[in-house]
């Protein structure tokens, strides 16, 4: 019996990898940005870039077959590494209380409510860039000129 992929040492260690660089990454970034009008304007960025990207990511590699091998590895070290440590929806919920406890009701409110619906949409944006980048690839097994029945006829297209 093979052990789960989430129980593999090597996967393991990817993602440990990953989130190590992308928790850094957050951090540079927070240490960069500060709070503009006491919002973290940072942890927003960082949250809607990072659900961006891994949109992208996720349904580029999809497109490009089954979750194995390279591919895999991608996955588990820039998907769930690096973003996962990249993007940080604790903080989220750590600025958000903090804003609601300041007095600050509204803002704290508007800024959960506008970091998850920018992130949703975000998310949507990444799968639709990686959609239409798919679609521009020129397909390997169409040439210019060759009818779809000609391809079958001649083997193309397997």
């Amino acid at each position: 019996m093979s052990r789960p992929v989430h129980l593999r040492l090597p996967y393991l260690g990817l993602a440990l990898l990953g989130g190590t660089a992308g928790t850094a990454a957050r951090e540079s970034l927070g240490l960069l940005v500060p709070p503009g009008h006491d919002i973290p304007f940072a942890i927003l960025t960082v949250n809607v870039v990072g659900a961006f990207l891994l949109g992208l990511l996720l349904d580029a590699l999809a497109r490009r077959g089954p979750d194995e091998g390279r591919r895999r590895r991608m996955r588990i070290m820039v998907g769930t590494g690096f973003m996962g440590g990249f993007t940080t929806y604790s903080a989220l919920a750590t600025d958000t209380a903090l804003l609601l406890g300041a007095g600050a009701p509204g803002i704290g409110l508007v800024y959960a409510i506008a970091t998850l619906l920018l992130g949703g949409l975000a998310t949507w944006a990444g799968i639709a860039a990686a959609t239409l980048a798919h679609s521009r690839r020129p397909n390997p097994t169409h040439r210019p000129g060759a009818s779809a029945a000609n391809t079958a006829e001649t083997g193309g297209g397997k």
